[in-house]
Protein backbone atom coordinates (compact mmCIF):
# COMPACT_ATOMS: atom_id res chain seq x y z
CA UNK A 1 0.00 0.00 0.00
CA UNK A 2 3.00 2.50 1.06
CA UNK A 3 4.70 1.93 -2.49
CA UNK A 4 0.82 2.65 -4.72
CA UNK A 5 0.87 5.91 -2.51
CA UNK A 6 4.18 6.50 -3.28
CA UNK A 7 3.86 6.17 -6.90
CA UNK A 8 0.66 8.01 -7.29
CA UNK A 9 2.28 10.97 -5.47
CA UNK A 10 5.25 10.90 -8.25
CA UNK A 11 2.77 10.40 -10.30
CA UNK A 12 0.46 13.89 -9.32
CA UNK A 13 3.73 15.71 -9.16
CA UNK A 14 4.30 15.04 -12.68
CA UNK A 15 0.91 16.64 -13.50
CA UNK A 16 1.27 19.31 -11.38
CA UNK A 17 4.63 20.30 -12.90
CA UNK A 18 3.32 19.87 -16.22
CA UNK A 19 -0.18 21.62 -15.86
CA UNK A 20 1.79 24.70 -14.81
CA UNK A 21 3.22 24.94 -18.17
CA UNK A 22 0.06 23.56 -20.24
CA UNK A 23 -3.52 23.79 -18.65
CA UNK A 24 -4.46 20.70 -21.52
CA UNK A 25 -2.45 17.85 -20.23
CA UNK A 26 -4.50 15.36 -22.09
CA UNK A 27 -3.45 17.19 -25.46
CA UNK A 28 -0.10 16.37 -24.62
CA UNK A 29 2.39 13.77 -25.60
CA UNK A 30 6.15 11.90 -25.37
CA UNK A 31 7.78 10.48 -28.49
CA UNK A 32 9.94 7.42 -28.35
CA UNK A 33 11.59 6.13 -30.75
CA UNK A 34 14.10 3.09 -30.91
CA UNK A 35 14.79 -0.23 -29.14
CA UNK A 36 12.24 -3.37 -30.45
CA UNK A 37 13.51 -5.34 -27.17
CA UNK A 38 12.60 -2.45 -24.94
CA UNK A 39 9.02 -2.68 -26.31
CA UNK A 40 7.44 -3.97 -23.10
CA UNK A 41 9.38 -2.11 -20.35
CA UNK A 42 8.25 0.95 -22.56
CA UNK A 43 4.52 0.05 -23.19
CA UNK A 44 4.15 -0.77 -19.25
CA UNK A 45 5.88 2.45 -18.31
CA UNK A 46 3.77 4.54 -20.92
CA UNK A 47 0.52 2.64 -19.68
CA UNK A 48 0.92 3.79 -16.39
CA UNK A 49 1.90 6.78 -16.94
CA UNK A 50 -0.70 7.79 -18.92
CA UNK A 51 -3.45 6.21 -16.77
CA UNK A 52 -2.39 8.11 -14.34
CA UNK A 53 -1.55 11.92 -15.92
CA UNK A 54 -3.08 11.78 -19.11
CA UNK A 55 0.03 12.28 -21.13
CA UNK A 56 0.39 9.89 -23.91
CA UNK A 57 3.87 8.61 -25.00
CA UNK A 58 4.28 6.82 -28.36
CA UNK A 59 6.55 4.13 -28.94
CA UNK A 60 8.32 3.97 -32.51
CA UNK A 61 9.94 0.52 -32.76
CA UNK A 62 12.96 1.09 -35.05
CA UNK A 63 15.85 -0.35 -33.77
CA UNK A 64 18.42 1.32 -31.06
CA UNK A 65 20.08 2.87 -33.64
CA UNK A 66 17.50 4.39 -35.41
CA UNK A 67 16.38 5.93 -31.95
CA UNK A 68 19.56 7.46 -31.65
CA UNK A 69 19.28 9.18 -34.82
CA UNK A 70 15.86 10.38 -34.32
CA UNK A 71 16.92 12.10 -30.88
CA UNK A 72 20.08 13.52 -32.95
CA UNK A 73 17.85 14.90 -35.25
CA UNK A 74 14.94 16.18 -33.23
CA UNK A 75 12.64 13.66 -34.55
CA UNK A 76 12.13 11.98 -31.08
CA UNK A 77 11.81 13.34 -27.50
CA UNK A 78 13.22 10.50 -26.08
CA UNK A 79 15.57 7.65 -27.59
CA UNK A 80 15.59 3.94 -26.69
CA UNK A 81 18.77 2.51 -27.03
CA UNK A 82 19.99 -2.10 -25.62
CA UNK A 83 23.54 -0.91 -25.67
CA UNK A 84 25.44 1.75 -23.84
CA UNK A 85 25.97 5.34 -25.93
CA UNK A 86 29.46 5.10 -27.73
CA UNK A 87 31.92 7.59 -27.08
CA UNK A 88 31.72 9.27 -30.91
CA UNK A 89 27.99 9.15 -30.08
CA UNK A 90 28.38 11.44 -26.50
CA UNK A 91 30.78 13.67 -27.71
CA UNK A 92 28.08 15.02 -30.48
CA UNK A 93 26.15 16.07 -27.88
CA UNK A 94 23.61 12.62 -26.55
CA UNK A 95 23.41 11.32 -22.95
CA UNK A 96 22.68 8.04 -22.39
CA UNK A 97 20.78 7.53 -18.58
CA UNK A 98 20.05 4.10 -17.89
CA UNK A 99 16.79 3.07 -16.81
CA UNK A 100 17.43 -0.64 -16.56
CA UNK A 101 18.88 -4.22 -16.94
CA UNK A 102 18.63 -6.78 -19.27
CA UNK A 103 19.94 -10.37 -20.10
CA UNK A 104 20.34 -11.27 -23.82
CA UNK A 105 19.06 -14.96 -23.85
CA UNK A 106 20.75 -17.45 -26.25
CA UNK A 107 17.81 -19.90 -27.29
CA UNK A 108 17.02 -22.56 -29.14
CA UNK A 109 14.06 -24.44 -30.67
CA UNK A 110 12.09 -26.71 -27.40
CA UNK A 111 13.66 -29.68 -29.52
CA UNK A 112 17.12 -29.14 -29.01
CA UNK A 113 18.48 -30.91 -25.89
CA UNK A 114 21.14 -28.69 -25.42
CA UNK A 115 20.89 -27.32 -21.79
CA UNK A 116 24.23 -25.08 -21.04
CA UNK A 117 26.96 -23.62 -23.65
CA UNK A 118 29.53 -21.70 -22.07
CA UNK A 119 30.27 -18.16 -23.65
CA UNK A 120 33.17 -19.74 -25.74
CA UNK A 121 31.07 -22.19 -27.00
CA UNK A 122 28.26 -19.46 -27.99
CA UNK A 123 31.21 -17.52 -29.92
CA UNK A 124 32.92 -20.45 -32.02
CA UNK A 125 29.06 -21.35 -32.71
CA UNK A 126 28.40 -17.86 -34.10
CA UNK A 127 31.81 -17.69 -35.66
CA UNK A 128 31.26 -20.86 -37.61
CA UNK A 129 34.39 -23.18 -36.19
CA UNK A 130 31.42 -25.37 -34.77
CA UNK A 131 28.83 -25.71 -37.26
CA UNK A 132 26.88 -29.00 -36.03
CA UNK A 133 25.44 -29.65 -32.95
CA UNK A 134 27.48 -32.87 -32.39
CA UNK A 135 30.44 -31.01 -31.67
CA UNK A 136 28.27 -29.46 -28.33
CA UNK A 137 26.65 -32.75 -26.92
CA UNK A 138 23.79 -32.15 -29.29
CA UNK A 139 22.25 -34.53 -32.22
CA UNK A 140 23.98 -34.45 -35.33
CA UNK A 141 22.30 -31.67 -37.35
CA UNK A 142 23.47 -28.66 -39.03
CA UNK A 143 24.02 -25.35 -36.73
CA UNK A 144 21.73 -22.55 -38.09
CA UNK A 145 22.47 -19.01 -36.49
CA UNK A 146 19.90 -16.37 -36.30
CA UNK A 147 20.98 -12.82 -35.06
CA UNK A 148 19.59 -9.30 -35.25
CA UNK A 149 20.78 -6.77 -38.06
CA UNK A 150 23.61 -4.34 -37.92
CA UNK A 151 22.50 -1.60 -36.07
CA UNK A 152 20.72 -3.34 -33.52
CA UNK A 153 21.63 -2.78 -29.85
CA UNK A 154 20.93 -6.93 -28.92
CA UNK A 155 23.12 -7.10 -32.11
CA UNK A 156 25.68 -4.69 -30.29
CA UNK A 157 25.85 -6.37 -26.95
CA UNK A 158 25.91 -10.03 -27.75
CA UNK A 159 29.05 -9.34 -30.03
CA UNK A 160 30.66 -7.46 -27.86
CA UNK A 161 30.50 -9.57 -24.83
CA UNK A 162 31.52 -12.62 -26.80
CA UNK A 163 34.00 -11.63 -28.70
CA UNK A 164 32.91 -12.02 -32.17
CA UNK A 165 31.64 -8.17 -33.61
CA UNK A 166 31.92 -8.55 -37.89
CA UNK A 167 32.75 -12.53 -37.57
CA UNK A 168 29.53 -13.74 -36.96
CA UNK A 169 28.16 -15.96 -40.01
CA UNK A 170 24.86 -15.48 -39.62
CA UNK A 171 22.27 -17.53 -41.72
CA UNK A 172 19.52 -14.75 -40.86
CA UNK A 173 19.68 -11.34 -39.86
CA UNK A 174 16.20 -10.56 -39.16
CA UNK A 175 14.99 -6.50 -37.83
CA UNK A 176 13.52 -7.65 -34.51
CA UNK A 177 13.06 -9.30 -31.35
CA UNK A 178 9.98 -11.39 -32.01
CA UNK A 179 11.76 -12.23 -35.64
CA UNK A 180 14.20 -13.89 -33.65
CA UNK A 181 11.97 -15.87 -31.52
CA UNK A 182 10.08 -16.96 -34.32
CA UNK A 183 12.40 -18.18 -36.26
CA UNK A 184 14.30 -20.16 -33.61
CA UNK A 185 10.95 -21.50 -32.70
CA UNK A 186 10.17 -23.15 -36.06
CA UNK A 187 13.50 -24.73 -36.72
CA UNK A 188 15.01 -27.51 -34.52
CA UNK A 189 18.06 -26.72 -35.71
CA UNK A 190 18.20 -22.95 -35.18
CA UNK A 191 20.16 -20.85 -32.29
CA UNK A 192 19.58 -17.11 -31.66
CA UNK A 193 19.73 -14.17 -29.41
CA UNK A 194 16.88 -12.19 -27.56
CA UNK A 195 16.33 -9.99 -25.10
CA UNK A 196 15.13 -12.02 -21.44
CA UNK A 197 12.09 -10.00 -21.08
CA UNK A 198 10.81 -11.08 -24.45
CA UNK A 199 11.34 -14.41 -24.28
CA UNK A 200 8.23 -16.62 -24.18
CA UNK A 201 8.02 -20.50 -23.67
CA UNK A 202 7.73 -20.79 -27.47
CA UNK A 203 11.63 -21.18 -27.77
CA UNK A 204 13.95 -22.90 -25.18
CA UNK A 205 16.51 -20.41 -23.06
CA UNK A 206 19.97 -21.90 -22.38
CA UNK A 207 22.12 -21.55 -19.46
CA UNK A 208 25.70 -20.01 -20.11
CA UNK A 209 28.64 -21.35 -18.04
CA UNK A 210 25.91 -22.79 -15.66
CA UNK A 211 24.30 -19.88 -15.18
CA UNK A 212 20.40 -19.44 -16.18
CA UNK A 213 19.48 -15.71 -16.82
CA UNK A 214 17.15 -14.04 -14.30
CA UNK A 215 16.65 -10.82 -12.47
CA UNK A 216 18.77 -12.25 -9.63
CA UNK A 217 21.27 -13.29 -11.59
CA UNK A 218 21.47 -10.31 -14.39
CA UNK A 219 21.58 -8.02 -10.90
CA UNK A 220 24.99 -9.51 -9.32
CA UNK A 221 26.36 -10.03 -12.54
CA UNK A 222 26.70 -13.95 -12.29
CA UNK A 223 24.88 -13.73 -15.56
CA UNK A 224 27.41 -12.79 -18.39
CA UNK A 225 25.85 -11.76 -21.29
CA UNK A 226 23.46 -8.82 -19.83
CA UNK A 227 23.20 -5.15 -21.66
CA UNK A 228 21.97 -1.81 -20.30
CA UNK A 229 18.36 -0.25 -21.36
CA UNK A 230 19.20 3.41 -22.28
CA UNK A 231 17.06 6.90 -22.20
CA UNK A 232 18.89 8.57 -24.70
CA UNK A 233 18.47 12.57 -24.70
CA UNK A 234 20.40 15.99 -26.56
CA UNK A 235 22.96 16.69 -24.45
CA UNK A 236 22.22 20.14 -22.38
CA UNK A 237 18.75 20.66 -24.07
CA UNK A 238 15.65 20.73 -22.13
CA UNK A 239 12.71 18.20 -22.18
CA UNK A 240 9.22 19.12 -22.56
CA UNK A 241 7.35 19.13 -19.46
CA UNK A 242 5.82 15.94 -20.53
CA UNK A 243 8.78 14.41 -21.87
CA UNK A 244 10.69 15.23 -18.26
CA UNK A 245 7.59 13.97 -16.22
CA UNK A 246 7.72 10.12 -17.77
CA UNK A 247 11.78 10.34 -18.15
CA UNK A 248 11.79 11.09 -13.88
CA UNK A 249 9.10 8.61 -13.81
CA UNK A 250 10.90 6.07 -15.24
CA UNK A 251 14.21 6.25 -13.32
CA UNK A 252 12.10 6.18 -9.93
CA UNK A 253 12.23 3.70 -7.41
CA UNK A 254 8.09 3.45 -8.10
CA UNK A 255 8.83 2.24 -11.17
CA UNK A 256 11.15 -0.81 -10.55
CA UNK A 257 8.00 -3.16 -10.11
CA UNK A 258 6.56 -2.05 -13.07
CA UNK A 259 9.95 -2.80 -15.52
CA UNK A 260 10.45 -6.29 -13.44
CA UNK A 261 7.12 -6.97 -14.30
CA UNK A 262 8.27 -6.31 -17.88
CA UNK A 263 10.48 -9.15 -17.88
CA UNK A 264 13.73 -6.67 -17.23
CA UNK A 265 16.10 -5.61 -14.01
CA UNK A 266 15.36 -1.92 -12.72
CA UNK A 267 18.39 -0.85 -10.90
CA UNK A 268 16.49 0.83 -7.95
Amino acid sequence: MKKILALLLVLLTAVTLFAQGNTDSTSASVSTDGSTSMESVVLSLAEVFEENTGIVVTYNPTGSGSGITAVQEGRADIGLSSRALRDSEVESGLTGTTVALDGIAIIVNNENAIENLTVEQIAALYTGEITNWSEVGGADAPVVLIGREAGSGTRDGFESITGTEDACAYNQELTSTGAVITAVASNPNAIGYASLSSVSDSVKTLLVNGVAPSEETVLSGDYQIQRPFVFVTRTGVELSEAAQSFFDFAISADASDIIADAGAVPLV
